[in-house]
């Protein structure tokens, strides 16, 4: 009887001793995976702001073109070539 009472208790010390193993490998990766993520998020708040930049020069832009449009409007007006 107590042959069987030691082999349940290796066994079950075997057992102990993967599931340490197995959490430390995991809490390990889930590590990396958790560093990785991050630099994802960087690299996405990154663009998102290169993006805001970038559609606040379009916006620039078009108000600059809305100007020249309205000054050659005036122009055209008072040549009198306007198309009407």
């Amino acid at each position: 009887m107590e042959d069987v009472e030691n082999l349940v208790l290796e066994q079950l010390r075997l057992l102990r001793n993967e599931i340490l193993a197995f959490r430390s490998e995991n809490q390990s990766e889930f590590g990396e995976v958790k560093h990785r993520l991050t630099r994802v998020e960087s690299s996405i708040a990154s663009m998102r702001g290169e993006n805001v930049g970038t559609q606040e020069d379009v916006y620039r832009q078009q108000s600059v073109i809305d100007s020249i449009k309205e000054r050659l409007q005036r122009i055209e007006k008072r040549l009198e070539i306007a198309d009407m």
